[in-house]
């Protein structure tokens, strides 16, 4: 098990890596937000799916969740449908324009990442990726597990 001084060090990593994606943030086209990409990448990944369940994927609250969905649908970006199972309700999907949008950011990221990370070789950057993924999965189980343990402290 690693000390507790990485883990503060791995604290302060992760800060810096906000930057990054900040950075990363503008490279997307000037009308698409970080937040709409992340919509759209989540009905991408997950299919159609009403906006209960995309708040939850997001771990956002439904009113910011409202929020992004509407600006992404005014761009044309994502579709409403009635849900079959129940009328009442909408079902979300990303539309064709937003599946072009998602291509675009896509080459922009791997460009921006393909600039920046020149200098590194194969094996570093696939042991990054690796690293990450591990980082991910661990991460997902211990919110699952523990999730008191990630709240704020009151």
């Amino acid at each position: 098990m690693a000390e507790q001084e990485q883990y503060a060090e791995l604290a302060r990593q992760l800060s810096a890596v906000a930057a990054v994606r900040r950075d990363l943030a503008r490279v997307l086209p000037a009308d698409c937000s970080p937040a709409a990409a992340v919509v759209l990448t989540v009905l991408r990944q997950s299919g159609e799916m009403r906006m209960g369940r995309l708040a939850e994927l997001l771990l956002i609250d439904m009113s910011v969740t409202s929020r992004h969905v509407a600006y992404a649908e005014a761009r044309g970006w994502l579709e409403r449908h009635p849900d079959p199972a129940d009328r009442r309700s909408r079902l979300l999907r990303i539309s064709p324009d937003g599946e072009a949008l998602l291509q675009q950011v896509s080459g922009r990221y791997t460009q921006a990442l393909a600039t920046c990370l020149q200098d590194w070789s194969s094996e570093d950057v696939g042991r990054l990726i690796e690293l990450l993924g591990r980082f991910r999965d661990s991460f997902d189980g211990c919110r699952t597990r523990t999730a008191p343990q990630l709240q704020p402290q009151t």
